[in-house]
């Protein structure tokens, strides 16, 4: 075949990969948010507080964090193109066991096992979005990370018209999804595999001639934690708790507050989307410090609007706030090149670890004192935004190029 035809063979085939990958990505984080949006149903049928509706998040995220980066780690040396499947299978099972859950202990070990799914889906199915990037490693990241946005959008909207309307034992229903996932994962996986055979394993090599020391590295990862920090533990307040925000400060039903939720996260997904391809353009420091700090002005704002306004504000943190991750996350791939996998699944593990850790500290924050007053607290976090003052410009000649 010509060049040129080869090149397009190839660019079709990557696109099909990005599109298959986060679908699937889609389909896992919609039965992941799905948990959190019945919290009112299981808040009422095993008479929970807030500290124990914090600590389903804590479980199931904690799952997923501590795992990750093992994952990512042993996969970078060991590749295992059909453990992505695998993975969803944990998904599945745990999304059954949730629908006939008897006791709040057996809620816990189910989500422990959807937390389980995702450890092992993250690590290996970014590593599959870098791979078929092309180069643009921003926007693969961000195709790959809008599908599981748009799918924790999608698990409020469907827990509040099926969930809240046929009860618990309905969750069931979404475990056809899981199924649907690990046919679409094992044709990933295939490809995957064959992509290796025929390219080999290419060594890493820096992107410039300016790559920063062991030391400087240790320090800029500290500091993307804290950025991680300020962005989840945030993120964990809306996610988590929006709902009986606004059931208790507006006095709304519970789907109205659900729909509410799922316009955030649409918002969260248009975030995401953008933010991969204009850190491609304009370097991901930028990204980071826009979305990061970018948001202070109106998350203290937030806690004092009225009703009407604090949709709007909503969308706006939540668009500029998920922007934020893809641009970490590619820039820690760059800051640590050849460890995709261990890169990918220690950020997607700090983003369950701290989101789940941030849930359990706000539940019993909330229970301490009020729901209102969380968002009070929550305001400030975004002024640790400040320290992306301290990243290297990673491939800015690059950027410029």
């Amino acid at each position: 075949m010509p060049a040129s035809a080869v090149q397009k063979v190839t660019e079709s085939t990557a696109f099909r990969i990005l599109a298959a990958i986060s679908f699937c990505h889609l389909l896992n984080d919609m039965m992941q948010s799905v948990i959190p949006a019945v919290y009112p149903i299981l808040k009422t049928s095993y008479h929970l507080d807030f500290g124990q509706i914090g600590m389903i998040t804590l479980i199931m995220q904690l799952t997923a964090s501590l795992m990750q980066p093992l994952v990512g780690l042993y996969t970078d040396k060991h590749p295992t193109p059909y453990s992505l499947a695998t993975g969803m299978g944990f998904t599945l099972v745990g999304m059954l066991l949730l629908s006939h859950a008897p006791t709040y202990k057996e809620v816990l070990g189910a989500v422990a096992m959807v937390g389980i799914g995702s450890a092992v889906f993250h690590p290996e199915s970014s590593r599959v979005a870098r791979m078929a990037s092309g180069g643009q490693h921003g926007l693969a990241q961000s195709l790959f990370q809008v599908g599981g946005n748009i799918g924790t959008s999608l698990g409020p909207l469907l827990a509040a018209f099926i969930v809240l309307r046929l009860g618990q034992p309905s969750i069931a229903w979404f475990s056809i999804a899981a199924l649907l996932a690990m046919v679409i994962l094992a044709k990933v996986g295939a490809w995957y595999k064959e992509h290796r055979a025929t390219r080999g394993k290419a060594k890493p090599r820096s992107t410039d001639g300016s790559h920063p020391s062991t030391k400087r590295i240790a320090i800029t990862i500290a500091v993307l934690i804290c950025l991680m920090f300020s962005k989840f533990v945030y993120m964990a307040s809306l996610g988590s708790y929006f709902t009986f925000f606004l059931i208790s400060k507006f006095h709304l039903s519970v789907q109205s507050a659900q729909i509410h939720l799922f316009v955030f996260l649409g918002a969260v997904a248009a975030g995401t989307i953008a933010g991969g391809p204009i850190g491609d353009r304009l370097g991901r420091k930028v990204v980071i410090w826009c979305s990061i700090l970018g948001i202070l002005p109106f998350t203290l704002m937030l806690p004092y609007a009225n009703l009407f306004w604090t949709g709007p504000l909503t969308v706006i943190i939540g668009m500029l706030l998920a922007s934020a991750f893809p641009a970490i996350v590619v820039y820690a791939q760059e800051l640590v090149p050849g460890k995709v996998g261990t890169v990918s699944g220690l950020f997607f593990g700090l983003a369950f670890g701290l989101g789940g850790l941030g849930a359990a500290l706000l539940g019993q924050l909330a229970d301490a004192t009020s729901i209102e007053h969380v968002y009070r607290v929550c305001a400030l976090l975004p002024a640790i935004g400040l320290l992306t003052a301290f990243l290297p410009n990673l491939g800015s000649k690059r950027s410029a190029a």
